[in-house]
């Protein structure tokens, strides 16, 4: 399938491209020499590229909770909430810490999360974030991104299909995919 062409306003993203994206993110943090000990990424749109960090860097994941975007099928930002408890693969977070989440969009959720850690978890030494894209209405300049929007357009993922399919839909939806014999 075949994405509509982006605008200013409209940034549509196909899974191929998404992949690539990730896996570019990926080479500039390794390019950049700076070494880290562990992957936090922020749930939902970090858990993709922070999977794929934690595999190629070949280091714990960890995964934060945090949501902001619950009304209107995700596409109307609300307060930023920051789940109590952390899931990790292996022992406490600590040390050097890459935060990756697919987007800067207003900032506010790499700040708090990075305020976050710095007064609940002690024996982190040093944060760093890595994101894909950074909006140009970003109050935070992530470390590491690939694509500055300085138009605010709204970012249509690949994986936003799923957010309006629900299981008893599924059955149609996989007949799209089904090639004539």
């Amino acid at each position: 399938m075949t994405t509509p062409p982006s605008t200013e306003k409209d940034l549509w993203v196909s899974w191929d491209e998404y992949n690539r994206l990730v896996e570019r993110l990926a080479l500039k943090v390794y390019e950049s020499g700076w070494k880290f000990d562990q992957v936090l990424c922020l749930a939902r749109g970090g858990v993709r590229p922070g999977d794929v960090f934690s595999r190629i860097f070949d280091v714990p994941l960890a995964i934060l909770s945090t949501s902001s975007y619950r009304e209107e099928a995700g596409t109307v930002r609300g307060d930023l909430d920051i789940a109590k408890y952390m899931t990790m693969t292996k022992g406490p977070l600590a040390g050097k810490i890459l935060l990756v989440d697919d987007l800067a969009d207003s900032g506010v959720t790499l700040n708090k999360v990075t305020t976050h850690l710095a007064e609940n978890f002690s024996g982190v030494t040093e944060v760093k974030s890595a994101v894909i894209w950074v909006k140009g209405c970003s109050s935070i300049r992530p470390d590491y991104f690939l694509e500055d929007l300085p138009h605010n357009p709204w970012i249509h993922q690949p994986f936003e299909d799923y957010d309006g399919l629900r299981p008893h839909q599924l059955s149609a939806w996989l007949k799209k995919f089904d090639k004539p014999a």
